[in-house]
């Protein structure tokens, strides 16, 4: 059976998983997440990328990123990001080969409602997998450094839904930190990797609708999910 077509749109948020090649180990010590966002955070500013949210884990990473309006350059980045990071471990181990599995997954997101629900659930990776009691206490997502540095200053991008959040970055961040500790929706977990895992839309049958018309496609959910609204 030939692949689902990705699908890319400018401007537009992709959750994106990439995992270690039969499940093996991508990041064994501090100093390869350093160098993994290193890579990140100069990759996005070459090609235009915005980086929303993050989480490295040992076999596999999340990104919640978006694409200028330039679509190729969604490509271009994870394949360079790859890359750098598979010659790098190669090297420490003295080893030739593939690091990855040959496709990454992806997802474009429907940022009015789902936006802040990708960036939950990629920041408590670490608390489902048990490695941590709270999003707060894993040094390799996101999280830390949204609410640590999450200042003009940081490379962070700001994504439209937390700037709505509130006036300053003092309350955004902490009603973001409360929505984050909130026990997450079982249907939106769901949705959220059912989306994923299928290549399909993380978003509601609005949102499909706003996809056909850009794409002329239409990517049916076989799940549906709403997050809560945050007051």
């Amino acid at each position: 059976m030939p692949r689902t077509g990705r699908i890319v749109l400018a401007n537009y948020p992709h959750h994106i998983v990439q995992r270690g090649h039969n499940k093996q180990v991508v990041f064994a010590e501090p100093e390869d997440f350093e160098h993994y966002l290193s890579d990140l955070r100069e990759l996005k500013e070459a090609l235009g990328i915005k980086v929303y949210a993050y989480c490295l884990m040992t076999n596999h990473v999340h990104l919640l990123i978006a694409p200028g309006d330039d679509t190729s350059a969604l490509g271009q980045f994870m394949k360079t990001l790859a890359g750098r990071m598979t010659r790098y471990r190669n090297k420490i181990d003295g080893r030739t080969g593939t690091l990855w599995e040959s496709r990454y997954k992806s997802s474009v997101v429907q940022s009015d409602t789902y936006l802040l629900a990708c960036s939950r659930y990629i920041e408590l990776n670490p608390v489902r997998a048990n490695m941590v009691a709270c999003a707060e206490g894993y040094r390799w997502s996101s999280f830390a450094l949204r609410l640590n540095d999450y200042s003009e200053s940081t490379w962070l991008d700001k994504d439209p839904c937390f700037l709505e959040l509130g006036p300053t970055d003092a309350v955004r961040r902490e009603r973001y930190k409360s929505f984050v500790e909130m026990a997450t929706p079982t249907d939106e977990l769901q949705l959220i990797r059912g989306a994923l895992q299928r290549g399909q839309l993380t978003g509601g049958l609005k949102f499909v609708d706003e996809i056909e018309q850009i794409t002329g496609r239409r990517v049916l959910l076989r799940e549906r999910g709403r997050p809560e609204k945050m007051s």
